[in-house]
């Protein structure tokens, strides 16, 4: 690729808004080949802790004498051409890339990169597998976007020619990655405001498959997907739970719906039985997503059922709380109506007295392209309470608003604050019951805010 070069003869590297959790792993494993690593961001926070714990620099705030001394500045897709550390680098004639460029190339400075693409699931599928390879003796480097509590971050240093990372389709940056595996989850209608239609999001998975070099992993009941590669000549390895893939599950079964347990079969064969820890049938794809990929690098069937079996999830996917006198609160990154569907299935076969989902919308675009599939999804628990929209880069160009959503959602409330939604939620909740805040943006606060809110009132 045609950046590639830009790391040679370099020694330091200025990181603007080092602290987001896809620009402190590329500063680790910068930092870990021997490069000097400096930067920039507006906000304190747990991950600029980290990076401040290996000694690097960070200055507070963005200033144009920031980047002094710098070789090669690399900033997030938040910051933008008028950044003064960027307008500096700019006028001084130094490089300046963005973020899934120099994903793109540290990933080639790997033999065996392996990419993890699809429309859902990419986090826990990267977690997964991270865990997986880690457990099994691979030693990869890995780049996930959310916290993985087995290795106790969103990064992971190893020793080995093996990287693990996610490769995120919006405005197409997984096509800076020529991956030696990559796995395509699913391919589904989203990020419309940028594709416009299906078809040309199946056309950038294609080009993201044309770019691999080994190996294609993909989920074979998933029409989308076999769609987009159909024309793509490298090995494909198929799973799902169709009988006809390369890897499908078999004799599944349910502990109400908390634990996942199937005998993942290979060509016929039973390769070995998998008990998750993580509900839903959203994760049995996950898990054979991850297995597929270990097997294929060589990961014993015993390595796999193990080491998935102690998989516990990622932050914000499913994560438990807290269970305040028998009230569980839970927290999910869910933000597509596919997501939520998979997640509030799950929910509602788990056995609670009633499921409270507390959604919030994110961006106006989505939640106007896809009005009516979140109308379906939120027609699944016991109640759906929904907070104001969360326009994220948006204006309400739209004229959407979250009463629209609601009137589509039989015996739902529109509550725009998150103060609001606590109190209501706090009042009404009883012993036996599941609160589970949803949603791409901040709503995590909520569920914090809830949590607090019934430990006071009852421990």
């Amino acid at each position: 690729m045609k950046y590639d070069h830009l790391l040679d003869n370099k020694k330091r590297i200025h990181f603007i808004g080092i602290g987001g959790s896809g620009m402190c792993p590329l500063a680790e494993i910068l930092m870990s080949e021997g490069f000097e690593i400096q930067g920039s961001d507006m906000n304190e926070g747990e991950t600029l802790d980290k990076i401040k714990g290996y000694g690097i620099p960070v200055f507070m705030g963005h200033r144009a004498e920031n980047i002094e001394g710098a070789e090669l500045v690399v900033y997030s897709a938040a910051v933008k051409e008028d950044n003064p550390e960027r307008k500096a680098a700019k006028e001084q004639g130094i490089p300046c890339i963005e973020r899934s460029v120099m994903l793109g190339i540290v990933c080639r400075r790997y033999n065996r990169s392996i990419a993890i693409s699809g429309t859902h699931g990419k986090t826990s599928t990267t977690g997964m597998l991270t865990q997986l390879l880690i457990g099994s003796g691979f030693d990869p480097s890995a780049i996930i976007g959310g916290k993985l509590p087995f290795i106790g971050g969103n990064s992971y240093i190893g020793q080995s020619d093996i990287i693990v990372c996610e490769a995120c389709e919006y405005v197409d940056t997984f096509l800076e990655l020529t991956p030696f595996i990559s796995v395509i989850l699913n391919v589904d209608a989203d990020h419309l405001d940028y594709f416009g239609t299906l078809d040309n999001i199946k056309k950038s998975f294609n080009k993201f498959a044309h770019q691999t070099t080994g190996a294609l992993v993909l989920n074979g009941d998933d029409e989308n997907t076999l769609d987009s590669v159909s024309d793509v000549e490298i090995t494909k390895i198929t799973y799902g739970f169709k009988d006809t893939n390369d890897y499908y599950a078999s004799n599944i079964s349910a502990d109400k719906g908390v634990h996942e347990t199937f005998d993942l079969m290979h060509k016929g064969e039973k390769l070995c039985t998998i008990k998750l820890m993580v509900p839903g049938r959203h994760n049995i794809y996950n898990a054979m997503a991850a297995a597929a990929t270990a097997h294929y690098l060589g990961a014993t069937p015993n390595e796999i059922a193990e080491h998935l079996g102690k998989f516990g999830g990622v932050h914000r996917r499913f994560e438990i709380l807290g269970t305040p006198n028998d009230i569980t609160v839970a927290d999910d990154f869910a933000h597509h109506p596919t997501e939520l569907t998979a997640t509030l299935n799950a929910a509602m076969s788990m056995g609670f007295r009633k499921v409270w989902a507390v959604f919030q919308p994110h961006t106006f675009s989505r939640t106007a392209m896809l009005l009516d599939d979140f109308a379906e999804a939120l027609k699944i628990p016991d109640t759906a309470i929904i907070s104001e929209i969360l326009p994220v880069r948006e204006t309400n160009t739209y004229n959407i608003y979250s009463t629209d959503l609601g009137a589509k959602v039989p015996d739902s409330k529109c509550i725009d604050t998150f103060e609001d939604i606590t109190e209501y939620v706090c009042k009404n909740a009883q012993p036996g019951d599941l609160i589970l805040t949803m949603g791409g943006g901040n709503v995590y606060m909520c569920a914090n805010m809830i949590l607090k809110r019934l430990k006071e009132i009852y421990e």
